[in-house]
């Protein structure tokens, strides 16, 4: 379940901290399209709800992360040795 988890040993943490962040960015701004799509018209768009939903998924997705990325995995850390 948890076969690469950024506190195991044989996963590489820049590598982790790499693709966590790629996606915290790619969520950050998944969220940030669709609460501004909420709005009737670009005028009367929250930016200062747009930017804290945002910041909180993008805090999420890391957290999230923490569980283990897809994108690290053993297999990819033994090729590269």
């Amino acid at each position: 379940m948890f076969n690469n988890t950024v506190f195991k040993v044989s996963v590489d943490t820049k590598k982790w901290l790499k693709a966590s962040g790629v996606r915290a960015i790619k969520t950050m701004a998944q969220t940030a399209v669709a609460v501004i799509g909420t709005s009737a018209v670009v005028s009367s768009v929250n930016w200062q709800m747009v930017v804290s939903s945002a910041v909180v998924a993008g805090i999420v997705s890391v957290l999230t992360s923490v569980a283990g990325i897809p994108e690290v995995t053993n297999n990819d850390l033994e090729s590269e040795e």
